[in-house]
Protein backbone atom coordinates (compact mmCIF):
# COMPACT_ATOMS: atom_id res chain seq x y z
CA UNK A 1 0.00 0.00 0.00
CA UNK A 2 1.43 3.37 -0.98
CA UNK A 3 1.81 6.24 1.47
CA UNK A 4 -0.92 8.89 1.40
CA UNK A 5 0.21 12.07 -0.28
CA UNK A 6 -2.77 14.23 0.68
CA UNK A 7 -5.79 14.24 2.94
CA UNK A 8 -9.12 13.13 1.49
CA UNK A 9 -11.82 15.65 0.61
CA UNK A 10 -13.75 14.53 3.71
CA UNK A 11 -10.72 15.08 5.94
CA UNK A 12 -10.07 18.46 4.34
CA UNK A 13 -13.68 19.45 5.04
CA UNK A 14 -13.23 18.44 8.69
CA UNK A 15 -10.17 20.71 8.90
CA UNK A 16 -12.08 23.50 7.10
CA UNK A 17 -14.78 23.45 9.79
CA UNK A 18 -12.14 23.61 12.54
CA UNK A 19 -10.23 26.44 10.86
CA UNK A 20 -13.36 28.48 10.11
CA UNK A 21 -14.32 28.18 13.78
CA UNK A 22 -10.85 29.32 14.89
CA UNK A 23 -10.98 32.15 12.34
CA UNK A 24 -14.33 33.36 13.63
CA UNK A 25 -12.99 33.31 17.20
CA UNK A 26 -9.82 35.18 16.21
CA UNK A 27 -11.80 37.83 14.32
CA UNK A 28 -14.00 38.39 17.40
CA UNK A 29 -10.88 38.74 19.56
CA UNK A 30 -9.37 41.22 17.12
CA UNK A 31 -12.57 43.28 17.12
CA UNK A 32 -12.49 43.26 20.94
CA UNK A 33 -8.88 44.50 21.02
CA UNK A 34 -9.59 47.20 18.44
CA UNK A 35 -12.69 48.32 20.34
CA UNK A 36 -10.68 48.56 23.57
CA UNK A 37 -7.95 50.56 21.83
CA UNK A 38 -10.50 52.91 20.29
CA UNK A 39 -12.26 53.34 23.63
CA UNK A 40 -8.96 54.16 25.30
CA UNK A 41 -8.09 56.67 22.55
CA UNK A 42 -11.44 58.43 22.90
CA UNK A 43 -11.54 58.44 26.71
CA UNK A 44 -10.00 61.66 28.11
CA UNK A 45 -9.76 60.12 31.59
CA UNK A 46 -7.42 57.36 30.42
CA UNK A 47 -5.05 59.91 28.88
CA UNK A 48 -4.83 61.98 32.04
CA UNK A 49 -4.44 58.93 34.26
CA UNK A 50 -1.75 57.54 31.97
CA UNK A 51 0.38 60.62 32.46
CA UNK A 52 0.39 59.98 36.19
CA UNK A 53 1.14 56.28 36.45
CA UNK A 54 2.14 54.89 33.07
CA UNK A 55 -0.32 51.99 33.32
CA UNK A 56 -2.45 53.35 30.53
CA UNK A 57 0.50 53.34 28.15
CA UNK A 58 1.55 49.80 29.01
CA UNK A 59 -2.05 48.58 28.69
CA UNK A 60 -2.31 50.23 25.28
CA UNK A 61 0.95 48.61 24.20
CA UNK A 62 -0.29 45.23 25.45
CA UNK A 63 -3.51 45.62 23.44
CA UNK A 64 -1.51 46.60 20.35
CA UNK A 65 0.69 43.52 20.70
CA UNK A 66 -2.35 41.26 21.14
CA UNK A 67 -4.06 42.83 18.13
CA UNK A 68 -0.92 42.38 16.02
CA UNK A 69 -0.54 38.73 16.99
CA UNK A 70 -4.21 38.10 16.31
CA UNK A 71 -3.96 39.72 12.84
CA UNK A 72 -1.01 37.46 12.06
CA UNK A 73 -2.92 34.41 13.30
CA UNK A 74 -5.91 35.35 11.12
CA UNK A 75 -3.58 35.53 8.11
CA UNK A 76 -2.20 32.07 8.86
CA UNK A 77 -5.73 30.65 9.19
CA UNK A 78 -6.84 32.25 5.90
CA UNK A 79 -3.77 30.81 4.17
CA UNK A 80 -4.68 27.39 5.58
CA UNK A 81 -8.14 27.71 3.99
CA UNK A 82 -6.47 28.49 0.65
CA UNK A 83 -4.34 25.35 1.03
CA UNK A 84 -7.53 23.37 1.68
CA UNK A 85 -9.10 24.80 -1.49
CA UNK A 86 -5.96 23.81 -3.41
CA UNK A 87 -5.99 20.34 -1.76
CA UNK A 88 -2.44 20.77 -0.44
CA UNK A 89 -3.44 21.37 3.19
CA UNK A 90 -1.55 19.24 5.68
CA UNK A 91 1.44 18.61 3.43
CA UNK A 92 4.75 19.56 5.05
CA UNK A 93 6.46 22.31 3.06
CA UNK A 94 9.89 20.83 3.85
CA UNK A 95 9.44 17.06 3.57
CA UNK A 96 6.40 16.84 1.27
CA UNK A 97 4.90 14.27 3.64
CA UNK A 98 1.58 14.56 5.43
CA UNK A 99 1.61 16.39 8.73
CA UNK A 100 0.22 14.26 11.55
CA UNK A 101 -3.51 14.86 12.12
CA UNK A 102 -3.00 15.39 15.85
CA UNK A 103 -0.59 18.22 15.09
CA UNK A 104 -3.04 19.80 12.63
CA UNK A 105 -5.86 19.65 15.16
CA UNK A 106 -3.60 21.34 17.73
CA UNK A 107 -2.09 23.86 15.27
CA UNK A 108 -4.45 23.93 12.26
CA UNK A 109 -2.34 26.45 10.34
CA UNK A 110 0.85 24.34 10.62
CA UNK A 111 2.92 23.99 7.45
CA UNK A 112 5.72 21.89 8.94
CA UNK A 113 5.64 18.37 10.32
CA UNK A 114 7.21 17.87 13.72
CA UNK A 115 10.07 16.08 11.96
CA UNK A 116 10.83 19.15 9.83
CA UNK A 117 10.19 21.59 12.68
CA UNK A 118 12.63 19.89 15.05
CA UNK A 119 15.22 19.44 12.27
CA UNK A 120 15.12 23.18 11.58
CA UNK A 121 16.00 24.15 15.17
Amino acid sequence: MSEKTRYSDEELEEFRVLIESKLEEAELNLKHYKDQLEERANNPDSKAKGLDDGTSTSEGERLNVLAGRTKKHIGHLRNALIRIDNKVYGVCRETGKLINKKRLFAVPHATLSMEAKTAGK
